[in-house]
């Protein structure tokens, strides 16, 4: 890199560091929040997930659970990825958001040889909620919405 490049990225660096250091400690709050949704998304949405996981296998689609709760550099999450039979694969994710709770999101795929997807972005929220108020009848309609919108899709 150049010197003036290496400066610029010194000076950024620096400034970081004396920001950093000004602001209160966060992080034991952060690492405690962290840790309840990830034991709520463990808890009540992983085991919903894994009963439409079952349901689907059982109709003879293919359909995944993951989890990353533990990870240092990431917000909890839980998600579902689901290919029906003859389709594109899609996924729905619940995450954690500091600001918001649990988010739900969803990336529907779309068969081209269905036609045009509709337009908009590639996923879309369908929900949020607070880390405490989440319950598996909430993540049901959730997961009903999602699956509906796949089938529909492919």
């Amino acid at each position: 890199m150049a010197d003036d490049v290496n400066a610029r990225l010194r000076a950024l660096l620096q400034a970081y560091a004396e920001r950093a250091a000004k602001e209160p400690d966060k992080t034991t709050k952060d690492h405690a929040d962290r840790r309840m949704c990830g034991e709520r998304l463990h808890s009540i949405v992983r085991p919903v997930l894994e009963g439409f996981m079952a349901e689907l296998k059982n109709a003879g689609h293919e359909a995944s659970v993951r989890e990353h709760i533990e990870r240092d550099d990431a917000y909890p999450s839980v998600a579902l990825s689901f290919t029906p039979h003859g389709g594109l694969s899609s996924a729905v994710i619940f995450r954690y958001d500091p600001r918001h709770g649990i988010v739900v999101q969803r990336e529907v795929k779309h068969a081209p040889w269905k036609g045009r997807p509709p337009t908009g972005g590639a996923g879309d929220r369908l929900g949020t909620i607070g880390v405490s108020a989440v319950s598996a009848a909430w993540v049901e309609t959730k997961m009903l919405s999602f699956i509906e919108a796949v089938l529909k899709a492919n």
